[in-house]
């Protein structure tokens, strides 16, 4: 319920259903923020995550939580839209197979749009510029060159109220993540992380987001919840 006779702080915020973006719904919720969840069906491999997501909305108290549609596995090109191209099981040099071209730039945008329609002046996004897979969209220089687009492009912005993109995590080791959102009461094995996934939200435990996560959780020395799928 949104509080009475005080101001109210709004943001959207962007939830894949992951273990980062968990994390990231918390921290605005403990900022103050009202917070809209968006998550995006952009044509990925399979459902699990989204599914986790709206459960993670509701359990960190999501004023709302919204899933819309945008069409990237008709675009290609990544291992994540397009079920011919394998999702590596070891670590590659490079970027991986795994981006998925215009992804962050796309969700940015959705959240952008809604954020000027709920006149919310804030949007958070749970990018990682340290255990992450290599992807150009997830650096503080793409987050920063598009707030600075976004300034120019929305009424809001213009009118000279442009909305702030937070990227808390962005800097983080995955221990650290893990220890803040245990804090906060984020339930892990609620999350899926996993780029192959089984229909029931199973991580593969061989992929690049696996092993990240898994690592962290070892180094946060926290019990890892991850529902694994049988060997």
């Amino acid at each position: 319920m949104r509080a009475t006779g005080t101001a109210v702080k709004k943001a959207v915020i962007l939830l894949s259903g992951g273990l980062d973006s968990a994390t990231t719904l918390a921290l605005a919720r403990a900022e103050g923020f009202e917070c809209y969840a968006l998550s995006v069906a952009y044509g990925q491999r399979h459902s699990s995550e989204l599914d986790a997501a709206a459960q993670i909305a509701r359990a960190l108290g999501a004023y709302e939580h919204r899933k819309m549609r945008v069409d990237l596995a008709g675009i290609g090109g990544s291992a994540l839209t397009d079920s011919n191209i394998p999702v590596p099981d070891a670590p590659t040099t490079g970027i991986p197979t795994t981006y998925v071209p215009a992804r962050n730039t796309l969700m940015l945008a959705l959240a952008l749009g809604w954020a000027e329609v709920l006149t919310a002046r804030d949007i958070f996004i749970g990018v990682n510029s340290v255990d992450f897979s290599g992807y150009p969209d997830c650096r503080a220089e793409f987050i920063g060159a598009f707030e600075k687009m976004a300034a120019l492009a929305t009424r809001a912005g213009v009118e000279g109220h442009p909305c702030r993109i937070h990227t808390p995590l962005i800097s983080w080791t995955k221990a650290k993540i893990i220890r803040a959102g245990v804090r906060l009461g984020v339930d892990y094995a609620a999350t899926v992380s996993c780029y192959q996934a089984d229909e029931f939200g199973r991580a593969c435990g061989r992929c690049d987001s696996c092993r990240i996560r898994k690592s962290g959780f070892e180094a946060a020395r926290v019990l890892d919840p991850t529902r694994y799928q049988p060997l």
